[in-house]
């Protein structure tokens, strides 16, 4: 396979200036640009860039894959949309990272351990995970959860003493975009469903007018002033957006249950070896279910074939010497199956006279070296 790298970056608040998409074209002449993207993939070449000064810069979202397993996604969002110190409970060292620029922060997530049999184009992914950052913005941390996991699974000598971040609602139902990044970043089920025994289930975020006005109310008027006219002037939806998790914050914090003690990295790995070996356990007693089924169905199925038979013995009989008269291979074939059908219905009946009845065949046959090894084969 040759080398493939592909690159795709997301403006997702503001669209690129003219002067900032002639800055990147100067880095790239194939790339396809657009006032909302950069998207291009590299054969034996790479981008002539820092991806890392893009985001910090231009770009809301950043996708890179490598055919030999590198995968990153980032997502920048306002810090007054995701609270840096809470992010940063959520990092490990590689898998799962965040920055802070000016008054943006950058999350990161990292894998190098997918497996190369899944290896799939990178043209959709970023599509398909785009609205992790929603999630982010309205206080949906569960990517940043999986993140961390990501990194954990992977510890060669793990910090077993270390402790879980904070468990987020919802971990064992999750939305299509964060199934994708499991897939993405090839966490393993089973310690998910081991981290979400401690996930309470997630709450829709729901807004009561009255009590919005209520809140609202209580607002500086200076406050309420700079935001109505930042967004009237510059059309700039952030600050609005972040007075609205604000909101939500302070109203969950009202009736936020009392959260489950934290689990060190070596509680959980044990319970996920735990579960990986209970499912191991459980798939075999279902494959050997599923086995002794298919052979009673199919002793079933071969007694009925038996019971038809015995209403037809004699016409067998004749049809097998019918056959091997014909010297075909294929005629030769259907005869011993016919023949492997009737030492069956004698045994089952228990005749004793098959015996003496395939011996006259072998004998007035016996120039036939082909149909003779068919029945050395067939055990006859």
């Amino acid at each position: 396979m040759s080398e493939y790298q592909y690159y795709e970056f997301r403006a997702i608040d503001r669209p690129l200036t003219k002067d900032e998409m002639g800055k990147l074209r100067a880095c790239s002449s194939r790339a396809t640009i657009t006032s909302t993207s950069f998207v291009n993939e590299y054969n034996y070449g790479d981008l002539k860039a820092d991806p890392v000064k893009w985001v910090d810069k231009y770009f809301d979202a950043y996708l890179y894959v490598a055919n030999w397993g590198t995968r990153i996604l980032e997502f920048r969002l306002p810090v007054s949309q995701l609270d840096p110190e809470l992010a940063s409970e959520y990092s490990e060292d590689y898998s799962a990272h965040s920055r802070v620029v000016k008054d943006k922060i950058i999350v990161s997530f990292t894998s190098e351990e997918v497996d190369d049999d899944t290896w799939e184009e990178a043209e959709e992914l970023l599509s398909s995970m785009i609205s992790i950052r929603h999630e982010l913005a309205n206080g949906d941390h569960r990517a940043l959860y999986l993140g961390w996991l990501s990194g954990i699974q992977y510890w060669e000598v793990p910090d077993e003493d270390g402790v879980e971040p904070p468990v987020p609602p919802g971990l064992g139902d999750l939305s299509e975009s964060l199934e994708n990044l499991v897939d993405f970043l090839d966490i393993d089920q089973h310690i998910i469903s081991v981290a979400a025994q401690n996930s309470p289930p997630k709450r829709e975020s729901s807004i009561d007018r009255n009590d919005v006005q209520a809140w609202v109310a209580k607002l500086a008027s200076q406050e309420k002033d700079k935001l109505l006219s930042g967004f009237l002037v510059d059309s700039d939806v952030a600050p609005l957006n972040a007075l609205r998790q604000k909101f939500l914050k302070e109203n969950s914090e009202k009736t936020e249950a009392v959260s489950p003690p934290r689990r060190t990295v070596a509680e959980l790995l044990r319970a996920a070896e735990e579960r990986r070996k209970e499912y191991a356990r459980a798939k075999a007693q279902r494959k050997t279910k599923e086995e002794a089924l298919r052979k009673e169905a199919e002793a079933a199925a071969r007694e009925k074939h038996l019971d038809n038979l015995v209403a037809n013995e004699s016409q067998a009989w004749a049809r097998v010497e019918n056959l091997i008269s014909s010297k075909v291979p294929k005629s030769y074939d259907e005869a011993v199956r016919i023949l492997v059908d009737l030492r069956d219905l004698d045994l089952r009946e228990k005749r004793g006279e098959f015996s003496t009845a395939i011996e006259t065949i072998r004998r007035t046959h016996e120039r036939k070296p082909a149909f003779l090894t068919r029945l050395v084969k067939a055990g006859l």
